[in-house]
């Protein structure tokens, strides 16, 4: 059973991103019984959204079927924010046919030399696919604004361009869902000393990161303007707290599952000419 995620974690029209909000686990076991032990709650949310999964893949494999729509879900946030962790947890229980996941890193000269969305556009969902972009054309109004690589009016050129771009998929088929990942200065700062401090993972950190990191606040305010400029009933926004990595999961699996509800999916109906075969 869902919670209506797609209502309870749809970005508001002037929300901003408070530290506090990142520890939000109302759809966490423990948030409906707090005598939970936390340790009992974190394997009920494990256990729920593992039977969400099973859901998701029932869906998906009609969604393949019928290769008729096709679903993008779009992962930003900050570095260490959890999109690898996401697309590991939800989505290998999932079969990998009509499932695609990209990682976009920074441009290389051949994209560099093509407009912004260039990259972008090959790898949105064919039909009958789930595409999950882990970072995206939104990487084009984040760091570029950021880094003072373009000014304000290209930036807002870029929002037109966007909310065209994402139009024009959403009105041939494409179902568009976008999250960001929300978590605090502090649980960031946490998981990169993890990094550094377990040698088995000291090979995801990067020096740059702590240079980003001293413009948090400036990524925070050009994350709340990308997310207001760019949300859309046909391709929606979504601000999903993400310090606690069970109820980060459980929530974006609500909200595809959600999703593939509302699809109308179904298997292809059965061929009359093949009512007279026989396998011997």
């Amino acid at each position: 059973m869902t919670h209506n995620a797609r209502q309870r974690f749809r970005a508001p029209p002037k929300f901003k991103l408070r530290d506090e909000d990142a520890d939000d686990d109302v759809f966490s076991s423990r948030a409906a019984n707090p005598k939970l032990r936390k340790s009992k709650a974190k394997a009920l949310d494990l256990d729920r959204t593992a039977a969400l999964i099973d859901r998701i893949a029932a869906l998906q494999d009609k969604l393949y079927a019928q290769h008729k729509q096709k679903v993008l879900l779009v992962l930003q946030g900050t570095d260490t924010g959890g999109k690898d962790g996401t697309v590991r947890a939800l989505f290998k229980g999932i079969s990998p046919m009509g499932l695609r996941a990209v990682a976009f890193k920074g441009p290389t000269d051949a994209e560099l030399a093509h407009d912004y969305l260039w990259r972008v556009h090959q790898y949105v969902p064919a039909n009958g696919e789930i595409a999950i972009f882990n970072r995206s054309h939104y990487e084009d109004v984040l760091i570029t604004k950021v880094q003072g690589w373009i000014d304000d009016d290209e930036c807002k050129r870029r929002y037109a361009q966007i909310r065209d771009f994402e139009r024009m998929l959403a009105e041939t088929g494409t179902v568009i869902i976008k999250v960001f990942l929300h978590i605090s200065k502090e649980e960031q700062r946490e998981r990169l000393q993890e990094r550094l401090d377990d040698p088995d993972k000291q090979w995801k950190f990067n020096p740059e990161d702590i240079k980003q990191r001293e413009k948090w606040d400036d990524y925070q305010r050009a994350y709340e303007k990308a997310i207001r400029e760019t949300d859309a009933p046909h391709a929606p926004w979504y601000v999903v707290p993400a310090n606690s990595k069970t109820h980060r999961n459980l929530v974006i699996a609500s909200l595809l599952l959600e999703t593939l509800e509302g699809m109308d999916l179904s298997y292809p109906p059965p061929h009359p000419d093949l009512s007279s075969f026989t396998v011997e």
